[in-house]
């Protein structure tokens, strides 16, 4: 089976990156592992099967460009070659997702229908936070900080989770 793992893991590190976890190595632990689970549930979606992952690999994901000047962002000149695997796409679906439980939820009962449901691993931090979670991550799951990246894409997401009316707001 192709692998997404290039894809989720930059869109992971472009999530962290944007929206800064706080200090200390727990808090930046519970934070990568939200953004992990969301981008992985939000990639898995995106390409749901063998062949989707065979042409992204092909045709590239396209690249951090656009949700950089989006955000206002400024990169580091030589931080370069692990942002040309962000998925703009899987970044908006994973801010969709942390951003609105309900629509996580609807989500990860649609995992099972891709190809990836048995890769996918656990994904309790992202579909039920705990506490901890929930405070590490205040920054990665606001809705107002996230509703610019999550606005690009949320009406594809929604179309694919087959929810009338849900997040559209």
């Amino acid at each position: 089976m192709p692998d997404l793992t290039p894809v989720i893991a930059a869109c992971a590190r472009w999530l962290l990156t944007a929206y800064s976890p706080p200090e200390g190595a727990f808090s930046r632990a519970l934070v990568e592992a939200q953004a992990r689970q969301a981008t992985t549930l939000a990639a898995a979606l995106r390409y749901p099967t063998a062949m989707d992952v065979r042409l992204l690999d092909l045709l590239g994901p396209g690249g951090a460009e656009g949700l950089d000047w989006l955000t206002g962002f400024a990169p580091h000149p030589d931080d370069d070659a692990w942002r040309t695997w962000v998925d703009e796409t899987v970044v908006s679906w994973a801010a969709c997702l942390l951003a609105d439980p309900v629509l996580a939820a609807h989500a990860h009962r649609a995992l099972a229908a891709t190809e990836h449901h048995a890769a996918a691993g656990a994904l309790e931090r992202l579909t039920g936070p705990g506490t901890y979670d929930t405070n590490a991550a205040a920054l990665l799951r606001h809705p107002d900080l996230l509703e610019p990246v999550a606005r690009l894409h949320r009406v594809r997401l929604v179309e694919r989770l087959n929810i009338a009316g849900a997040g559209m707001a």
